[in-house]
């Protein structure tokens, strides 16, 4: 079977020529493997002799159990050394943990005005932004110093909308440092590949297979992931290696009354895992979300925050609107809230948009200061 060719530019091309280093994001799936593999052995062919890694951020417990062996089989055929990354304060579900009780505390000090969700979600990727591209970027930066590192990535045009506008390079700002003195480009070789092209090359180079695959899994990411079909959620619920995250995970959905996904319930996929008690208390959690989202609904959008901050001063009558709205919540989520009463609510408010006035007034200062020192 035939391939696409690499997907290659005059600024990939540039740093090959250079002998920059070359650094493959592995996760374990067949996409990542794919563009590393495929790669580092044309890079070889051209002559290219610099360094080359592969680094894997691992999430902790969501992770499937295979992804990291994955990850070194593939560094192993290749002949690369495999890089292992970590947050330092915590896993992916503790990340999701530590959100829920910062986000608690701010809405019990008014500092958001609707209670927000644990998760990630589609818009807003966290777990990829936090715990992948900015742990792995700033080991590459340390790892080489005053170097341009090319960054492989294992993007498809044809996995999503938003991929289908994925240039071949462009360059990675977190791998830019005046420190180390580094720079760096996102480089995404197999852009033109469909899945199944993926799955043939490794099979026809005896290249190893994520075995979450062979269990009917469509894509390897997190155990259980925000962007995951109902077919995946599924599939990862018959292995009994992750019942106790499905457990953990289902019961943040019910502390929080957030379901995992913006249209699905995570305890409603594998309900049979789950305790009288839990199978109750998710009950509970969409009955409490139902109420929470109602009470949150009269709460009129110009009073939103914006950013993080407030951009209107709520009226007496609109901040008494907001103290029973609040006080409602309060009650049904059983939490402890400051700001209950119209004239705390409007101070609070006041305290906030000042507050958002000067921090931008000193923005505006040092972003001339820089401009002087430029000039």
């Amino acid at each position: 079977m035939s391939w696409p060719g690499l997907s290659t530019d005059h600024t990939v091309a540039d740093l090959i020529e250079r002998q920059m280093p070359i650094a493959a994001c592995l996760s374990g799936g067949i996409d990542g493997a794919t563009a590393a593999a495929y790669a580092v052995n044309d890079v070889r062919a051209q002559g290219y002799r610099g360094p080359i890694i592969g680094i894997h951020s691992d999430l902790g417990r969501v992770e499937h159990l295979d992804s990291l062996p994955q990850c070194q089989r593939l560094c192993d055929h290749l002949d690369i050394e495999l890089v292992v990354v970590r947050r330092q304060s915590g896993d992916m579900m503790d990340r999701w943990l530590q959100r829920w009780r910062d986000n608690l505390e701010r809405y019990a000090q008014l500092l958001c005005v609707k209670v927000i969700l644990p998760w990630s979600t589609a818009s807003m990727r966290f777990c990829t932004a936090e715990l992948k591209t900015a742990i792995i970027c700033r080991e590459l930066v340390q790892r080489f110093p005053n170097q341009t590192i090319l960054q492989i990535l294992g993007i498809r045009w044809d996995e999503s909308p938003d991929r289908a506008k994925a240039p071949i390079c462009a360059p990675q700002p977190k791998l830019f440092s005046k420190t180390q003195g580094t720079s760096g480009y996102s480089w995404n070789p197999i852009l033109p590949w469909e899945k199944e092209q993926c799955f043939e090359y490794h099979r026809a180079h005896g290249i190893p297979i994520h075995e979450a695959y062979e269990q009917g899994m469509s894509r390897v990411s997190c155990v259980f992931c925000i962007l995951a079909k109902l077919a995946d959620l599924i599939a990862a619920t018959t292995n009994p290696a992750y019942h106790d995250l499905y457990r953990e995970m289902v019961m943040l959905e019910i502390v929080s009354t957030f379901s995992f996904q913006s249209a699905r319930w995570l305890g409603d996929v594998a309900p049979h895992l789950l305790s009288e008690e839990m199978q109750w208390g998710l009950t509970e959690a969409k009955r409490k979300a139902a109420l929470r989202t109602a009470a949150e609904k009269r709460i009129p959008t110009h009073l939103h925050y914006t950013r993080n901050w407030p951009t209107a001063m709520p009226t007496w009558e609109e901040a008494e609107m907001l103290a029973a709205v609040r006080c409602e919540i309060a009650e049904i989520m059983g939490i402890t809230i400051g700001y209950t009463k119209p004239d705390a609510i409007r101070d609070r408010y006041s305290q906030l948009m000042e507050e958002k006035i000067r921090r931008d007034e000193e923005k505006a200062r040092a972003e001339a200061r820089r401009t002087l020192r430029v000039a």
